[in-house]
């Protein structure tokens, strides 16, 4: 387990780092709160922090209650508190403020590795629970809920300036592939695009059913770019079932983050794209600048299922002829 321990006093942090070693840990010390704080936010491995009482630029109390705060429901994060008095409302601070444990300092060392050991133990199945809670198990991508957490952070940034840009996409004909070879040979198709999509950079999760969706900070060029290359990705696939080879492919709709907008706005833009594309004769990449956004939802929705409606006619006259 990797671990963070902040002291102002390097004798300090050379004991209690030879202490936490012999357990088997790797241990990063810092005298500055706030530097321990940057490192936690940039290292995902963290999974301990141990500070003092008085570190230096932050208190050990506003360093618990930043870390706490910062790795919020997302990550699996074990605070201590290390004092060396027996202070009994500096404790009941400390757990107010996000600390999951108070030790007397300097510790005992069986004591110091056996409350470590339950750290390990702890983060570990939160940390299972999380993957569990935010991971689609089928394609390793984010699943709807965790997407749109993430897709509101990352709507932050364009308070910044910072472009982003949506891309909408869904496999053209999933449901003739399951009828035609199986669900299992659907969940393979499932599986296959989302490795794909995993290797492009941006906030990547599946929607649901056949659909996914991937957010990358750029302009619309940028994501129409983007969307190309996975495009090509994915038609260079290749299934064999019981003798029979088969490739997909994808409808992609782009949208670019515009001022004022909301998630939901720009990828309903992104959604509506998607749709035109496989209006279009599937396997296409339509940005929604082409064309006008309704700015009615209702009309959007009567639109979206005149799509379906017409792509399920499509269908059945493709499979009838």
């Amino acid at each position: 387990m990797r671990i963070v321990l902040v002291d102002p006093s390097s004798a300090v942090q050379r004991a209690m780092t030879r202490l936490i070693e012999e357990g088997g840990h790797d241990v990063l010390a810092f005298a500055d709160g706030l530097e321990a704080l940057a490192c936690i936010t940039q290292d995902r491995d963290v999974r301990a922090l141990i500070t003092s009482t008085l570190p230096i630029n932050i208190s050990g109390i506003e360093l618990c209650a930043a870390a706490r705060k910062l790795s919020g429901t997302r990550r699996a994060l074990h605070i201590v508190l290390m004092s060396s008095t027996d202070d009994y409302y500096l404790a009941v601070k400390a757990l107010d403020n996000g600390a999951d444990d108070f030790i007397h300092k300097p510790p005992n060392p069986d004591e110091l590795r056996a409350r470590l050991r339950l750290a390990d133990r702890v983060t570990s199945m939160k940390q299972q629970l999380i993957q569990y809670a935010t991971i689609d198990s089928l394609t390793g991508l984010l699943n709807r809920r965790a997407f749109f957490d993430s897709a509101t952070e990352a709507c932050l940034a364009t308070e910044t300036g910072k472009a982003l840009s949506a891309i909408m996409f869904d496999i053209d004909h999933f449901k003739r592939i399951n009828d035609t070879y199986g669900h299992e040979m659907g969940d393979r198709v499932l599986t296959a695009v989302g490795t794909q999509t995993k290797l492009t950079d941006g906030i990547a999760g599946r929607l649901g059913g056949e659909e996914f969706c991937l957010l990358v900070y750029g302009t619309v060029a940028d994501a129409l770019e983007c969307a190309s290359e996975l495009q090509q990705s994915i038609r260079a696939l290749c299934f064999e079932h019981e003798g029979q080879v088969f490739n997909i492919t994808c409808s992609f709709g782009v949208a670019e983050w515009e001022q004022g907008d909301a998630i939901d706005r720009m990828l309903r833009r992104a959604d509506i794209a998607m749709y035109q594309a496989k209006k279009s004769g599937r396997d296409q990449i339509i940005a929604s600048d082409t064309f006008t956004l309704m700015s009615n939802h209702d009309e959007w929705r009567g639109l979206h299922g005149q799509m379906e409606d017409a792509l399920k006619l499509q269908s059945q006259s493709s499979e009838i002829g």
